[in-house]
């Protein structure tokens, strides 16, 4: 049961940093219609980008984490499929 909560866990925190990506985005929004300061908007751009590549990376390690630690989990990791999803995050 430990791997599952952690599992858990770690899925929820993927949610949450995605909630705040798609916040930020709409922050983008808002920030473009009311003609706000190209600085602060590619700031905020910044945010979105860094929470979409940590909840997409969180996603990947989360997997093979899972891979890793069942049973018959290391026989299914296919290597260049993780790292052709790890390169699609850069």
């Amino acid at each position: 049961t430990g791997n599952r909560e952690r599992e858990g866990g770690a899925r929820q925190a993927t949610v949450s940093r995605r909630r705040r990506a798609r916040g930020a985005r709409g922050g983008v929004t808002r920030m473009l219609e009311a003609q706000r300061e190209g600085k602060e908007i590619v700031t905020q751009l910044a945010a979105v980008s860094r929470a979409r590549d940590k909840a997409g990376f969180s996603i990947v390690a989360s997997g093979l984490r899972q891979c890793l630690l069942e049973p018959d989990g290391a026989q299914d990791l296919d290597v260049a499929e993780l790292e052709k999803l790890f390169l699609s995050l850069a």
